[in-house]
């Protein structure tokens, strides 16, 4: 989908700097404040009331520039996040994430950052992992003795494999969000 314009237009290199928000009428903003300029200066070197007349409407036409500009800005920024408005509702009706200033530019979103904690979660986990592989390998090593398989050897393995996956089993969190461990059957 491709973006419709900058929806924050102080970020644009044009909108960077002194004048960014004369943007909108930029020329038309220049020439109305050089002629309130001169007409001041002009009043005051001549000190007649002709020149301080000009001097007031020439003020009047920036104030009304100015609103003009400021209005249109405002309607612009509102107009904007009506449009984002409308385009998260439509990627919710259509089963698509809502769209972000960082995804209408072209960049990445982040929806969630991995904690250090789920990062030792993790490695304990592939720990818990290890164990189990080693303890499996160790029950066929013995029973692949055949009658001289040490039993004890088998059920302090198999004993080891249950702990580890109880342990491992507290560690994962549910698909809920709460911190609480995994529940449910488990089908063989």
């Amino acid at each position: 989908m491709q973006s419709l314009g900058d929806p924050h237009p102080s970020t644009s290199p044009a909108g960077k700097g002194l004048f960014k928000g004369f943007r909108i009428g930029g020329l038309g903003m220049t020439v109305v404040i050089i002629a309130f300029l001169v007409a001041v200066i002009f009043a005051a070197n001549q000190n007649d009331v002709v020149g301080w007349v000009v001097a007031v409407i020439a003020f009047g036409w920036l104030a009304l520039a100015t609103f003009v500009v400021v209005s249109i800005r405002k309607a612009a920024q509102r107009a904007g996040a009506k449009l984002t408005e409308a385009q998260n509702a439509f990627n919710a009706a259509a089963g698509r994430a809502p769209s972000s200033s960082a995804a209408d530019s072209g960049g990445t979103r982040v929806v969630a950052e991995r904690s250090k904690a789920d990062e030792v979660r993790d490695l304990k986990l592939d720990h818990s992992f290890k164990i189990v592989q080693v303890q499996v390998r160790v029950v066929d090593e013995e029973r692949a003795k055949g009658a001289t398989a040490d039993q004890d050897t088998i059920n302090r393995a198999l004993e080891t494999i249950a702990i580890t996956a109880t342990n491992a089993r507290d560690m994962i969190k549910s698909s809920g969000g709460s911190d609480e461990p995994v529940a449910g059957t488990i089908i063989d």
